[in-house]
């Protein structure tokens, strides 16, 4: 795993995924938690090809368009620093139409089963 290295998720945006249904707002369209949520699926995916468990512990983003439910959104992380267990990422997502979101987020490696042994 390196700097440079992407993956990239297609979705179509689904009805429980808006935010009238996790109550971050009113209206029937792409909740702002649904595409973090996509974005940190993006970020873990690109370290679990790799063989790495990883867990989330930053994000910082920008949620610039709303959208429908049905649209296609892809979702694209990009790895741009590794130091040791810290992975941050540059992320975006887009649509037909161009730029939805985008910002940073920083996931650490992690051994599961000593990390949920911390949590007994």
């Amino acid at each position: 795993m390196k700097a440079g290295d992407t993956f990239t998720l297609t979705r179509v945006v689904a009805d429980n995924e808006t935010a009238e249904v996790l109550g971050s707002g009113g209206l029937p369209v792409y909740a702002t938690p649904s595409m973090i949520c996509h974005m940190e699926l993006a970020a873990y995916k690109l370290a679990e090809q790799y063989g790495f468990q990883t867990v989330g512990t930053k994000v910082n983003i920008s949620h610039l368009r709303a959208c429908k439910v049905g649209t296609v959104v892809k979702i694209t992380a990009e790895l741009t620093e590794v130091d040791g267990r810290r992975l941050e990422y540059t992320i975006k997502v887009e649509d037909e139409k161009g730029l939805l979101g985008a910002g940073t987020h920083q996931r650490f490696t992690i051994d599961p089963e000593r990390f949920m042994a911390k949590l007994d």
